[in-house]
């Protein structure tokens, strides 16, 4: 079965598919400037997913608007999620870092190195990674090297939108300036691409990135996002 695919009833679409390879976890997330999806839209997709044989769902990161159908058709909050706003007038200039364009060969070195810098909820797998790459029309991935792959980060653009898809380095280098190299990059680059704002996600408990990322201009949105699950084994509420 592919990694995801679009359902599609009337305006509405969902992308469906898998959490993570090899679980029984599904995954189901809004498609582009679409409305937020409806909860029968949201439970006909859990209805898709069940019968792929799959026991749970998990959601990306949405905003409290996309949250309403997914809550009606019984989802919870499973992670909530910091949300921070960078306008892109004001940044610093590059930092002196050993950086570079990252190759093919690179993304076993890039995935162990995600592995150590996050829990097991927020790991990437190769599927993952190549998700995130593709998540917007154009993107830029970066790796940090110092004898091998050290840190990286994924931005992407959509329209005048930028997007820090995933930053991570190895936590042995925390504290190195890496992070703070690979960001300014990165949100620099955006801007020649005519991006206007950026956005970024964090989990409310990841003190570390908040910090980075204020320090660099961003600032904290009013409302935050979360990651919403379902146990595909209890009913929906009713109709």
């Amino acid at each position: 079965m592919a990694r995801s695919d679009v359902v599609r009833r009337g305006p509405e679409r969902l992308r469906v598919g898998i959490w993570r390879a090899g679980s029984h976890v599904g995954y189901l997330a809004p498609v582009g400037e679409v409305p937020p999806p409806t909860a029968d839209m949201v439970r006909h997709c859990c209805e898709l997913l069940a019968a792929r044989g799959y026991d749970e769902v998990l959601t990306g990161a949405l905003s409290p608007a996309e949250q309403r159908g997914f809550l009606d058709a019984g989802f919870t909050v499973r992670e909530p999620l910091h949300l921070l706003v960078h306008d892109l007038a004001d940044l610093p200039p590059n930092r002196p870092a050993p950086l570079r364009r990252a190759r093919p060969a690179d993304r076993d070195t890039v995935l162990s190195v995600d592995g150590a810098a996050f829990p097991p909820f927020w790991r990437l797998d190769a599927e993952g990674l190549a998700d995130a790459l593709a998540a917007t029309p154009t993107s830029r991935f970066r790796v940090a090297v110092d004898g091998g792959v050290v840190g990286y980060a994924i931005v992407g653009r959509a329209s005048r939108r930028g997007y820090v898809q995933r930053l991570a380095v190895a936590p042995e280098r925390h504290g190195d300036g890496l992070g703070r190299a690979l960001l300014i990059d990165g949100l620099r680059w955006l801007r020649r691409r005519g991006a206007a704002r950026a956005v970024v996600n964090t989990q409310v408990d990841n003190d570390r990135a908040r910090r980075l990322y204020e320090s660099l201009g961003f600032r904290m949105a009013p409302s935050g996002l979360a990651v919403l699950g379902r146990n595909l084994q209890v009913p929906a509420p009713a109709r």
